[in-house]
């Protein structure tokens, strides 16, 4: 196949595309062009794809990325069988298109993210979270849809394939050690920053130090950079996701403290997977896919929402307890072997798009 990959709000370094989907079609021995914001984030273009830069959409600066997007889709769609989708901006500009399969990957629950946007007011939040929900249902009468979740399912009323953010399970891991606390991911308050620079506060007098491994939130930019310099945390800024996963590997813990927000009710955090893979106990809050993973699989602990003191607590148990760590440890790699390997979700990916495209000749 010939597939047009296409984001404008995605990092082109994303996991879920850049190191899952884009290698799995690309070993399935299909041609991929990649369109993204490749120049905005200052980002390289993965192996084996045709790239094309594009403007990124950005809080209320979204309307000439949607208009390049679409001058490119009109240009690019002949000469391709599918295009797949990551952003829900891009729906508008695939409308009328002709020939290609269309696919839109549902990332995450827009409407409920959308009180998580500080860009967009308070007052209007309602009416566009409703505004979402029409054209998601329009969406899943023209086009084909994946979904990232199990949870995303009572969205819709039809059927869709669900493409997981598992994560590539490493063939070898080492033990769980004592001196690093990790986090992998975008850092933001919603996702724990300020919780994670207390923990790491909390930790001053211990072994275990906590390092963050991600692009920050403008917002909080100049609170990461402090926690950063007076050493409560490290923070080691944005990195591809296989160096950011090859530093978990023998850390003590990786964290999730997500907020209780209605965006992570649903979703289960890939971190929590990748840590799991990379034979490391999980401390996480009580979102509920979250708190099933670790409670399901005996690999971690489960702190409170906005609780740093119970995360440092759960800290030095683990510390202390370097047999019960390992058992944790080894628990969480098992299971994400048996129940969520990318190595094995990426050919199930690769050969539904192909079913797709076949039905459609």
């Amino acid at each position: 196949m010939k597939v047009l990959v296409v984001t404008i709000v995605h990092d082109p370094r994303d996991a879920r595309i850049a190191h899952r989907q884009i290698p799995a079609l690309v070993t399935a021995g299909h041609d991929v062009t990649f369109a993204a914001p490749f120049s905005a984030y200052g980002a390289s273009v993965p192996d084996g794809v045709r790239p094309i830069d594009l403007p990124r959409s950005q809080g209320r600066r979204r309307i000439n990325a949607v208009r390049e997007a679409r001058r490119m889709i009109g240009r690019e769609a002949p000469a391709h069988d599918l295009i797949l989708l990551h952003d829900p901006e891009l729906l508008v500009a695939v409308e009328g298109v002709k020939g290609p399969v269309v696919v839109w990957d549902v990332h995450e629950d827009t409407a409920a993210a959308l009180t998580l946007k500080p860009w967009l007011p308070t007052s209007l939040r309602g009416v566009t979270a409703s505004g979402v929900q029409r054209v998601e249902r329009l969406a899943e009468s023209r086009y084909r849809l994946i979904l990232a979740e199990d949870g995303y399912r009572e969205r819709f009323g039809n059927a869709h394939p669900v493409v997981p953010n598992s994560t590539p399970a490493p063939d070898h891991v080492i033990a769980s050690g004592d001196e690093r606390v990790v986090y992998v991911g975008a850092i933001t308050q919603a996702r724990g920053a300020s919780d994670m620079i207390e923990l790491g506060r909390l930790l001053s007098d211990h072994r275990a130090t906590v390092h963050l491994i991600g692009s920050v939130a403008p917002q909080i930019q100049s609170t990461i950079e402090a926690a950063h310099a007076d050493g409560a945390i490290v923070w080691h800024g944005f990195l591809p996701n296989d160096q950011a996963l090859a530093f978990v590997d023998g850390a003590l813990a990786g964290l999730s403290l997500l907020h209780d927000e209605p965006n992570y009710r649903h979703s289960r955090p890939t971190k929590v997977i990748e840590y799991m893979a990379h034979g490391v106990p999980v401390i996480c809050t009580p979102t509920p896919p979250a708190q099933e993973l670790v409670d399901a699989n005996d690999c971690g602990l489960v702190v409170g929402f906005k609780d740093p003191a119970g995360a440092a607590a759960a800290v030095r148990m683990l510390a202390a307890d370097p047999i019960t760590r390992q058992q944790m440890a080894d628990n969480g790699r098992a299971a994400a072997l048996r129940d969520h390997d990318w190595n094995r979700d990426g050919e199930q990916f690769a050969r539904v798009l192909e079913q797709w495209v076949n039905e459609s000749a």
